[in-house]
């Protein structure tokens, strides 16, 4: 885990909540990309991989809230701005290995403020909705691992776990 890098921005100068003030900050491009994973046996990957599904397409339902989450960010985190993307991608891999898949989002905007959260809340909704999707035949599933894995743009710059 990396060291805090300074002060907390949501809090003001009394320690209150309050939401960043970004109307001074330059418009740039900013990307972020987060990642994670869930686990299940080995049989329930081959039904999500199979198509034949109860609830139907697994992968691309997950694909499809992540994408609808990132764009929903600001009404689920309090203190986040409500951005207009300019791109979310969501990508579901199968890892037999695991067994399970791997959920990476990647979140770009023009704006005066990072999409570090939106990609944060892509991956783990789509995860999310592998669970819902695959519970009834798998109630063990384990969801780990959920990371920025990089961010760029903006004045702390390019970062990389």
């Amino acid at each position: 885990m990396s060291e805090p890098t300074g002060r907390l921005t949501h809090l003001d100068a009394a320690g209150a909540a309050s939401m960043v003030d970004v109307s001074g900050k330059a418009v740039t491009e900013r990307v972020a990309v987060a990642g994670g994973s869930i686990a299940m046996q080995a049989a329930t990957l081959d039904l999500a991989l199979s198509g034949s599904a109860k609830k139907g397409d697994v992968i691309a339902t997950a694909r499809l809230a992540g994408i609808m989450a990132a764009k929903r960010t600001a009404d689920l985190i309090p203190l986040c701005h409500p951005l207009a993307l300019d791109r979310v991608a969501v990508d579901v891999e199968a890892d037999p290995v695991l067994p399970g898949f791997h959920v990476t989002a990647t979140v770009k905007v023009s704006g005066r403020t990072g999409v570090e959260m939106e990609a944060l809340t892509a991956v783990s909704v789509a995860l999310l909705t592998l669970y819902d999707m695959l519970k009834a035949v798998d109630r063990g599933m384990r969801i780990d691992g959920i990371a920025l894995r990089r961010k760029s743009g903006g004045a702390s710059g390019d970062w990389i776990a």
